[in-house]
């Protein structure tokens, strides 16, 4: 089976990234955290063996610290975050993809074996989710293209996960969930070891 896996990364500018960890913590910390949680997911993903598909938010940077020869950059496109990871996902299945995973650059629980269980419960069923602590969702795979599950959504509310399950059981569809993990949002969800550093 051919797996790809799809990492959704906002650009790293000063205003635009982490803005509720910006609201208690500034700006500059916001985005010095920002670095922190992307430099983490590039270290869990750098040793996957499988396609891995870096998509950008704004422009794709070939000066970044991603590595042009492992990852394959592209830009999104679409007007909210279900339109882009609809688009994401059909790229993938389209460039000959089998099984195809999601994630973004938030959580500093992610480890290699939740991505990896991932794609081995898609050998069983049609969808494999990995739930986060603030109600959304960490990780997405699908086999096939499901393009009901990412329509009728208010994106980044408490209401994501629940929802998407909705529609697992609405459509008959096959679904393992994975380890619930934390999300880096506020300042809250933060190792003390990282908030210490950062906070003013």
């Amino acid at each position: 089976m051919k797996k790809e896996l799809i990492i959704f990364y906002k650009n790293p500018e000063l205003g635009k990234v982490k803005t509720r960890l910006a609201a208690t913590m500034g700006d500059e910390a916001a985005l010095a955290i920002y670095y922190v949680l992307a430099t983490y997911t590039r270290q869990v993903t750098d040793e996957l063996l499988m396609k891995r598909s870096l998509w950008y938010s704004d422009y794709v940077d070939r000066e970044d610290q991603w590595d042009n020869n492992m990852y394959t950059k592209i830009l999104q496109q679409g007007k909210n975050l279900g339109e882009r990871m609809h688009y994401a996902f059909q790229a993938a299945f389209n460039g000959g993809a089998d099984e195809v995973c999601i994630i973004g650059t938030d959580c500093l629980e992610l480890e290699q074996a939740h991505v990896l269980s991932a794609f081995e419960a898609l050998k069983d069923c049609d969808v494999a989710i990995g739930p986060s602590r603030d109600g959304g969702y960490y990780l997405l795979g699908m086999k096939r293209m499901i393009p009901e599950l990412f329509e009728n959504k208010t994106w980044s509310t408490d209401q994501v996960f629940n929802n998407t399950v909705k529609d697992f059981e609405r459509l008959d569809i096959s679904y393992k969930k994975l380890h619930v993990l934390s999300d880096v949002d506020v300042d809250a969800d933060l190792p003390k070891s990282i908030l210490k550093k950062f906070r003013k």
